[in-house]
């Protein structure tokens, strides 16, 4: 059987199996965390995951009826735009005045096949090769992996637990060089949970808009913060960002619709123009049952995502509770999304039933194997020496996964 590798310098176009390009690209590290996970469940093992972001509630019945009439109706059985039905787009619309207070024209939506196509789309509609990305780091894995598929140099600036993982405008001015075209905002963050304030917000928001730069900022997690945590759309923050902004959300998220594959990216109409002729050759439209499903959502009112995070809160707490009862341990509490991130480099170097992880990523692996709990090392997020945890699962499956842990690393000498 061949084996497929990447392209090299040395070899001829016609020997080169997979593109530099592409074989440069990494695994989703959370996603490769979730499947060995489930596959060692799948073989019998009683392994508890926290890696993927998905919460473990089922999508509301509301929005699987509205798709499940759509699957009777022959004009979702054919290609409908490439930019989203419109009632679609228009929901949208309407529900981004409703939740944040921005207020946009349809024709600045395209509708995606969930935030990751949102997020490489917008990259690529406004990177040309070699221009510079400010990414703040800890970061979701996928952010610099689309950046470089765009043609894109990302540039992390790191934040670390003694500010919350909250970078500041004079790192993010020490990044920025002549080549640099976007910053990357999220709030809240995944990894982290980590949501800034209304005030440090618009300091970065000004800060970008003063040197003329785009902002691409990832909302997905606009209504799971927690308590005086609060969100704010940075383009209604800093208006004179508008026309310099690029707004990613979806569903998946807030209306536990991870498998449905919906997302959206909301910008200047010649970009969203540029990045809707990019999909239809890619993908052409998001399936018409889906987006069926996601009117519903965005068109309905919040009550579901508000029990749900009546529960992410309760798990928040309980998590960051048992997570600093381990010696060598240092989470700060997240005041959005649904994951910890804790430091462990109290633990690096120290033994564990007979080994010395020396990185976060072997503390994972010890993890897994001897506790039988699936954790994501911070190298998958740029910064070693951390694990990010998922909250997102039931109650007594996060008390029994952390203790497991607590027993594990409290063997640590």
């Amino acid at each position: 059987m061949a084996v497929m590798t990447a392209a090299t310098p040395s070899q001829s176009p016609a020997d080169r199996r997979v593109s530099a390009r592409v074989g440069s690209i990494s695994e989703s590290a959370t996603l490769a965390v979730d499947a060995k996970a489930k596959a060692l469940k799948a073989a019998g093992r009683p392994v508890i995951g926290f890696g993927a972001g998905e919460p473990d509630f089922p999508t509301p019945d509301y929005i699987v009826e509205a798709a499940a009439k759509a699957c009777h109706d022959p004009k979702y059985h054919r290609y409908t735009p490439a930019g989203g039905l419109p009632e679609l787009k228009a929901a949208i619309a309407a529900k981004t005045l409703r939740d944040s207070g921005y207020e946009i024209d349809p024709s600045q939506v395209l509708v995606t096949n969930g935030g990751k196509q949102a997020i490489y789309e917008a990259f690529a509609a406004i990177l040309d090769p070699g221009d510079e990305v400010i990414v703040p780091a800890p970061y979701w894995t996928t952010y610099p992996e689309s950046i470089r598929l765009a043609g894109g140099v990302p540039v992390d600036v790191v934040a670390d637990e003694t500010t919350g993982y909250r970078v500041t405008v004079e790192q993010l001015e020490a990044a920025r060089t002549e080549r640099t075209k976007v910053l990357l905002f999220v709030s809240p963050s995944n990894p982290t949970g980590a949501v800034y304030s209304l005030e440090q917000a618009a300091e970065i928001g000004r800060w970008a808009a003063e040197h003329g730069l785009w902002v691409l900022t990832d909302e997905i997690y606009e209504h799971l913060v927690y308590g005086d945590a609060t969100f704010t759309s940075l383009p209604v923050l800093v208006p004179e960002l508008a026309d310099k902004c690029v707004v990613v959300n979806g569903v998946a998220k807030t209306y536990a619709m991870t498998g449905w594959r919906v997302g959206w990216l909301i910008g200047p109409k010649d970009v969203v123009k540029a990045a809707t002729n990019l999909q239809s050759h890619a993908t052409s439209n998001v399936s018409n049952v889906a987006q069926v499903a996601a009117l519903a959502a965005v068109s309905g009112d919040l009550e579901a995502v508000e029990e749900m995070k009546k529960a992410f809160d309760r798990r928040r707490r309980t998590i960051v509770r048992m997570l600093n009862e381990i010696p060598g341990v240092n989470c700060p509490e997240p005041e959005g999304a649904f994951y910890a991130y804790p430091s462990v480099k109290g633990l690096l170097g120290k033994e564990i039933r007979g080994k010395r992880p020396a990185s976060s990523v072997e503390l994972a692996e010890l993890i897994l194997e001897e506790a039988e709990v699936a954790v994501v090392p911070g190298e998958a997020f740029g910064t070693p020496g951390y694990l990010r945890l998922s909250y997102a699962l039931g109650d007594e499956d996060l008390v029994e996964g952390v203790s497991r842990l607590q027993k594990l690393l409290g063997e640590a000498v």
